[in-house]
């Protein structure tokens, strides 16, 4: 079943072997009367035991395909072509046929569990519908089976586990979950996106290494679909490019990274971020420092909730970072990273003292810190999650505007222009809301929204892990720009490596609450002290630690 995939690129037919064969898949969406085609004729095939990654950037079509699959784009998508799953057409299929197909034969691990699970249902109850429904499967049978898929995807002392709720999990224990419950009636076909997104380094290693071993045991076949190419290249056997709704390119992963034919394929090898940051001048003023800064919340216990322990969130954290200067802070969920930067900024309860400018204002209270807030900015990891709604781009711009003060002779549509022309935003747009907008887009109006109060220290909180790896690489380029123009201190917090290193002239690494090893990014990168630190990048980079 030849067909094309972009001018000139070959596509291999499927063997008889084919767990998946698309062919010519067209999927379009109507609006007021216009059909556009989001997918524009893919064709592709996934064999048995074969893992198959489909890349490009977002709104190039890689999870419409994929959902379009066992039909769970809703009446208001008109799909075409062919998907047939072991030779049986599943385009047009009746919804008995599909029903028998979903969850047992062909199943999913979507991007962001805590979404996909429901918070009203324990782990016993959510994984137990899936036995339940698909195989018969109840009382105490379901629940010996639930032990065993939580067991088996690594989730430590499961019995004690199954009366949690999703938010009593961890991020990488959620997508355990996810994926137990992909597993439930042991499919042919896994299709997962975006799986290791937003989790970090070592647990993304884990998630590769559970699912490696899990396709050697059983034989699993997998649409892998992932917009981190390092990632793809370590789980996949051939890869599938997609831009604008079309495969670009497809072949062996070694092929596609050694030897890649399109010019776009290209682009995204090379999306990398380069570089180091500029030199701090040896003069630089001191803007943050903090000196054993500690932030214990209380375990309270009994009727009387008396105080029978901490949780040590932050214990002992000590730093300084001056103008210009961007301290990378990273280690995994809940070491405490964005908890010590919270406390740095005034937003919660801390002990130890915080040296803003020249000034401890650890005891400060609200009214004071507020003729602060103006010189202390934050950039969240979700700008969709951090941007309402229901105000345009020139109204989230222009709020701190609002509470500080418009600068004197200045109009504040005229500010709002020029931030946005200067992190890369057309000005002409300001009357649009945040829906309106790409990932890469929303982040730029969160970083224009920080720094339109020209604010002399910014934390960074994971601001590049939801965006395409070209994107990263823009908006790495955009803060490196407005740091050395305006002489801002970054505190920068994140799981992507690469990205710290590109941005960080020293490096944090922290553990449980513990501050284990810092230095500069060349000492920590090239000479790391601690087990854990070399863990950490051997995760990352997808080496040995030794």
């Amino acid at each position: 079943m030849p067909g094309s995939a972009g001018p000139g690129i070959a596509v291999p037919s499927p063997t008889s072997d084919a767990v998946l064969a698309v062919h010519n898949l067209k999927i379009g969406f109507s609006n007021e009367g216009q059909v556009h085609h989001a997918v524009k004729g893919v064709s592709f095939h996934i064999n048995r035991g074969e893992t198959v990654a489909l890349v490009g950037e977002s709104g190039s079509g890689k999870s419409i395909t994929a959902l379009s699959t066992v039909r769970l784009l809703g009446a208001s998508a008109k799909v075409e072509g062919s998907v047939k799953y072991e030779g049986r057409e599943l385009v047009g299929a009746p919804e008995k046929l599909l029903r028998e197909i979903r969850g047992n034969d062909i199943s999913f691990i979507f991007q962001e569990p805590m979404t996909s699970l429901n918070p009203l249902h324990t782990l016993e109850k959510q994984l137990g519908e899936s036995l339940a429904l698909h195989q018969g499967i109840t009382g105490a049978k379901a629940k010996a089976r639930i032990v065993e898929l939580l067991t088996r995807v690594g989730i430590r002392d499961p019995e004690s586990r199954l009366p949690d709720y999703p938010h009593q999990l961890s991020g990488g224990q959620r997508q355990r979950v996810m994926i137990a419950m992909a597993l439930a009636n042991n499919p042919d076909l896994l299709i997962a996106d975006e799986p290791t997104t937003a989790l970090d380094v070592t647990i993304q290693a884990q998630i590769l290494e559970l699912l490696a071993e899990l396709k050697a045991e059983t034989g699993l076949s997998m649409l892998f679909i992932s917009h981190d190419l390092g990632i793809v290249r370590r789980i996949a056997d051939r890869v599938c490019v997609m831009k604008d709704g079309e495969i670009v390119e497809q072949g062996p992963v070694e092929q596609i990274f050694s030897d890649p034919q399109h010019d776009y394929t290209r682009k995204l090898l090379a999306a990398e971020p380069k570089g180091l940051a500029d030199p701090v001048p040896a003069d630089a003023e001191v803007l943050v420092q903090t000196r054993d800064l500690k932030v214990w919340f209380p375990i309270q216990r009994g009727l009387l909730r008396r105080t029978v322990g901490h949780v040590k969130a932050v214990n002992g954290a000590t730093l300084d970072v001056r103008a210009g200067e961007t301290l990378g802070i990273v280690g995994e969920s809940g070491s405490g990273k964005t908890t010590l930067a919270l406390a740095i900024m005034r937003l919660i309860a801390s002990d130890g003292p915080v040296i803003f400018m020249g000034q401890d204002i650890s005891g400060w209270k609200s009214k004071r810190l507020r003729s602060l807030r103006r010189d202390m900015q934050i950039v969240f990891q979700d700008p969709y999650g951090s941007l309402s709604p229901r105000m345009t781009v020139e109204q989230i711009i222009a709020e701190g505007l609002g509470v500080h003060g418009v600068e004197k002779g200045r109009d504040r549509r005229q500010m709002v222009a020029e931030i946005m022309t200067e992190v890369g935003l057309n000005p002409d747009m300001m009357h649009r809301y945040p829906h309106e907008f790409s990932g890469g887009q929303r982040q730029r109006i969160a970083i224009a929204r920080a720094m339109i109060l020209r604010p002399k220290v910014v934390v960074l909180d994971e601001p590049t892990s939801a965006l395409d790896m070209t994107v990263q690489v823009q908006i790495v380029e955009l803060l490196r720009g407005l740091q050395q123009k305006y002489g801002l201190a970054f505190l920068f917090i994140s799981h992507d490596l690469r990205v710290v290193r590109a941005m960080s002239h020293k490096i944090m690494v922290m553990r449980a609450g513990e501050v284990i090893e810092q230095g500069s990014t060349a000492q920590i990168f090239d000479a790391p002290q601690q087990e854990y630190t070399r863990k950490l990048l051997a995760a990352a980079f997808g080496e040995v630690a030794e």
